[in-house]
């Protein structure tokens, strides 16, 4: 029976590829060593961490109106603490209506700054 279509061509199953060479290996490995595992090796590979700035509040904004913004957090956060200090486990109750005051204590300290605060007139 005669064929139609030719037998592929006869290929290596590994296509060669430069970075397999055993030296190319063998100095990668060694780099890989050395970098996690030699304290003593200079690690100038890695780059240093810059601190992020997701969250950043606006330079200009005066200090009368961050005071509102954190008394009005704070009181968000001491509410929502003792809501639910009413539905969690009677074990956890108490944690949870410590943190509330600690939230409403920080909360009369902001308020009492903001209110010693001399506004210009």
């Amino acid at each position: 029976m005669f064929k139609i279509t030719p037998n592929p061509p006869e290929t290596d199953p590994i296509p060669y590829d430069a970075a397999l060479e055993p030296r190319n290996i063998k100095e990668a490995t060694e780099r890989a060593i050395n970098f996690y595992l030699n304290p003593s090796a200079l690690k100038t590979s890695i780059p240093t961490r810059k601190t992020g700035k997701i969250y950043l509040i606006d330079p200009t904004v005066d200090n009368e109106t961050l005071l509102v913004e954190a008394t009005e957090t704070l009181s968000s956060a001491s509410d929502m603490a003792r809501d639910l200090a009413d539905v969690i486990d009677p074990s956890q109750r108490k944690k949870m209506l410590i943190l509330q005051q600690v939230i409403m204590l920080s909360e009369l300290v902001v308020g009492r700054v903001l209110d010693n605060q001399r506004l210009p007139h």
